[in-house]
């Protein structure tokens, strides 16, 4: 026999005995389903088939949200997935790299300033993150940025002056930079003991050696589309960042959706509209599974606070909720392994209540 007619016998044969053992064993298939789909979109269909079953109205209303929110945020996306693949196209992503791969207390510092200070929400952010990540720059600068830059943005800066008054807003800004900072320094002294070794999963793991050393660095082409093989790499990194964002991102705003329809309404003004001594561990526990989005928060928050709630409470639900928001959280999971999202969760919750503490001293004194 040619290898050809052997490879073809093989596959045969293979296939019987995926036949034989999904007949034995049919959860193979549920296996099969979810690998070939990929966990969110396979579970995404699971959750539209079951609403479809038992209330197709509302699973009417969450694909048409899923989606609305998708077209919503596309810009967010479509901009930062297109610099993460110019980055990495043109090779100036060592350039980053090498901004964020300084000392460790000035790289850390810089990552909190800038986001806290980057357009990009939690969700867009991702594929520059991956991008970083995959560069070689250390997780404790990459997580300081992903603490700080879901907490504020310009366009929200402007937003919370206007509902919230310009002292909220300062007070925000400089806790997400702080929270940034707190997030960064914890995971530079927790890396030194090991834990944060393989804590990232493929997509995200440094495509050069441990090191990155001038062997694995390539050259610097700006003009990168008139390189046939670095305009492949922009494509190939476009399509591959951009589908693997949207499967999460529709995952989780499909989640969201369902928040929005099964929370009561007035959970939240009833837990936090009134100050009392357990207000700031509730609006850290509520921030995390009923926070819906930055900007939607700015209004409800100001509701509270005409209720009688503490700035400081409303705070802490602001800060704890834009970093564990479903989508943000979601959108980290994709890219790190569950001892890492751990840490960032814990540091979220930590960073949060101790900024709302804060908050209610200096508004003591």
């Amino acid at each position: 026999m040619h290898n050809n007619e052997i490879q073809a016998v093989k596959q045969q044969d293979s296939e019987k005995n995926i036949s034989k053992i999904g007949q034995k064993y049919p959860i193979f298939y549920i296996n099969r389903f979810f690998s070939l789909l990929g966990f969110p979109i396979a579970f995404s269909l699971i959750i539209i088939l079951i609403l479809g079953l038992f209330v197709p109205l509302q699973a009417i209303e969450s694909v048409t949200s899923t989606l609305g929110a998708l077209v919503q945020i596309s810009p967010f996306i479509l901009l930062s997935v297109a610099v993460a693949a110019y980055l990495k196209a043109s090779g100036s992503d060592q350039i980053v790299a090498s901004t964020f791969n300084g000392k460790p207390i000035k790289a850390i510092a810089i990552a909190s300033i800038f986001g806290a200070l980057s357009p990009f929400c939690s969700c867009g952010v991702i594929p520059l993150v991956a991008g970083l990540l995959a560069a070689g720059v250390p997780i404790a600068p990459v997580l300081a940025f992903c603490i700080a830059s879901p907490i504020m943005d310009p366009e929200m800066f402007i937003l919370t002056t206007a509902e919230l008054g310009f002292e909220f807003a300062i007070i925000k800004t400089f806790s997400a930079i702080t929270m940034g900072l707190m997030a960064g320094y914890s995971a530079l002294l927790i890396s030194k003991t090991g834990y944060l070794s393989d804590a990232l999963k493929d997509i995200a793991k440094p495509s050069c050696s441990d090191s990155c050393s001038n062997e694995d660095k390539v050259s610097i082409i700006y003009k990168f589309w008139h390189n046939p093989k670095r305009r492949k790499i922009f494509i190939n990194e476009t399509l591959s960042v951009g589908l693997f964002l949207t499967r999460w991102l529709a995952f989780a705003f499909l989640l969201e959706s369902l928040l929005i329809a099964y929370v009561p309404n007035g959970l939240i003004v009833n837990w936090l509209g009134v100050d009392s001594t357990y207000a700031l561990p509730l609006a850290v526990m509520l921030g995390i599974p009923t926070y819906l989005n930055g900007y939607a928060a700015i209004p409800l928050v100001g509701g509270l606070l005409e209720l009688g709630m503490s700035p400081a409470v409303g705070l802490t639900f602001m800060l704890a909720g834009s970093v564990t928001s479903i989508p943000a959280a979601i959108a980290i999971y994709s890219l790190a392994k569950p001892r890492l999202v751990a840490l960032y969760l814990i540091i979220a919750a930590v960073g949060s209540m101790a900024a709302g503490y804060l908050f209610s001293l200096y508004l003591i004194f």
